[in-house]
């Protein structure tokens, strides 16, 4: 199978690519337009010059199963138009594009050329958040807080807070028939903001602080007078009575405990079956974004 990685930025080097590197039968291709980072990159997992790349139609040219694309999002449109258009299975972070449009285009593209695209919501299948899917869930409550680090509205929700808008939609037990959003914006940037989702028997609430002095990740799931936590993605507390604690193993690895080894081999194996996945559903996480970005930017000063 041969497998493109467009964009070798920190997540690619950290997250993806030490995945991809490692699967057998899988034929691994670069490509980024800084010729000094490809060759460091690929210096670094040994691959042979003809699959190094600085031009994207000379890495379409190497007929592609598939591709992930780790480029800025600004990038994205462009290069995931190109790849569908070729036919290639595409897994783009998220988010598809800055702007609904652009993501609402792909997404239709993507299904009018019967193509996979998946975008990589991992925290679907980070182990602790998979297991409060089956938690009781009256009550959720995810927390994603930074550090001085207070942002344009449109760039922090779809780059940031998406995480934590899909992460509720992926845990909500029931249909949503209530969207609320609070937020404080100064002089054009988004310190904090707060998303609730509520439905029949349920409330979810997303919050978002980006002057909180310390950077932290919580989830919390609750109901039947039980609790699930789960802190940085790492620890998961059961609460029923006297806590019960159960941290990440030491030789567990990060993309492991992220959720981002598995939602690659999900995507790999579906190529490898034929089958096609669709981004149908990340597509509503992104119009729930866009309602968030409408809210936050439409409010009286």
């Amino acid at each position: 199978m041969k497998v493109g990685c467009i964009g070798l930025g920190d997540i690619a080097q950290k997250a993806y690519l030490p995945v991809l590197a490692t699967r057998p039968g899988l034929e691994l291709h670069l490509h980024t337009r800084t010729p000094a980072t490809l060759t460091r990159v690929a210096d670094s997992l040994h691959l042979p010059a003809g699959q190094r790349h600085t031009d994207l139609s000379e890495l379409l040219a190497q007929d592609l199963d598939a591709a992930f694309v780790h480029a800025p999002t600004h990038a994205h449109p462009e290069i995931v138009t190109r790849l569908l258009e070729a036919g290639v299975a595409t897994y783009v972070d998220k988010p598809i594009a800055y702007e609904l449009a652009d993501s609402e285009r792909l997404v239709k593209l993507a299904e009018e050329r019967n193509t996979s695209l998946v975008v990589g919501f991992n925290r679907r299948y980070a182990p602790g958040y998979a297991q409060c899917a089956d938690h009781p869930r009256e009550l959720i409550l995810m927390q994603k807080n930074r550090i001085g680090l207070p942002e344009q509205p449109r760039t922090m929700i779809l780059d940031d807070f998406i995480h934590v808008v899909d992460t509720l939609r992926f845990l909500a037990p029931g249909p949503v028939d209530d969207v609320t959003v609070r937020a404080r914006v100064e002089n054009g940037l988004l310190h904090h903001v707060v998303l609730q989702l509520a439905g029949d028997g349920f409330t979810a609430l997303g919050v978002m602080n980006r002057l909180s002095g310390s950077n932290e990740e919580i989830l919390e799931v609750s109901g039947q007078d039980t609790k699930r936590q789960v802190v940085n993605l790492a620890e998961v507390i059961d609460h029923k009575g006297q806590p019960t604690i159960r941290r990440r193993g030491d030789w567990v690895p990060v993309a492991r405990q992220r959720g981002i080894e598995q939602v690659v081999l999900a995507f790999l194996d579906a190529v490898r079956a034929g089958k096609v996945l669709s981004a149908r559903d990340a597509l509503a996480t992104h119009e729930l974004c866009e309602r968030v970005v409408r809210a936050v930017t439409d409010r009286p000063a």
